[in-house]
């Protein structure tokens, strides 16, 4: 079955890749995880996007890793979140919502999966992530997590 990997996935190829793969590792792994998605001709006009997207996360290298790590650690990253009275949260912070802090407060677009919490974030106060870039180098983002 042939497939338009929307994501990188280990030993098989990066997003926006076009594959060849076995019917029921499509449809049992790949199609359900949202990994993938089947190639068509309509969907091949969005490999272009799936690319331009990858290209704007991707690190290019160790250099502007260490530049973005700067940036990270630099930056005051706040989350507002609807609490209860005793300041728990109701729910807890996701990594899309850090992913979009941190790109609202830096401008720096980091991919959702790279990032590493101490667990599920559910009260306010601050929170050290860790952020990984490239080649071993892992940047500590302090995320304040606010009442709205």
């Amino acid at each position: 079955m042939k497939l338009i990997l929307t994501r990188e996935v280990n030993k098989l190829g990066n997003a926006g890749d076009v594959v060849t793969v076995k019917d029921g590792y499509a449809r049992n792994f790949l199609l359900p995880r949202g990994v993938a998605i089947a190639w068509s001709l309509g969907g091949e006009k969005q490999i272009e996007g799936i690319r331009r997207a990858r290209a704007a996360r991707e690190v290019r290298d160790l250099d502007h890793a260490k530049e973005i790590k700067a940036t990270l650690e630099k930056a005051t990253v706040t989350v507002k979140v609807k609490t209860g009275a005793a300041g728990r949260l109701f729910g807890s912070v996701t990594d899309k919502d850090i992913a979009a802090a941190i790109k609202s407060a830096t401008g720096v677009d980091i991919d959702r999966h790279n990032l590493k919490t101490s667990g599920h974030i559910k009260k306010t106060g601050t929170h050290t992530v860790k952020v990984s870039l490239a080649h071993n180098i892992v940047a500590a983002v302090s995320l304040t997590v606010v009442s709205a």
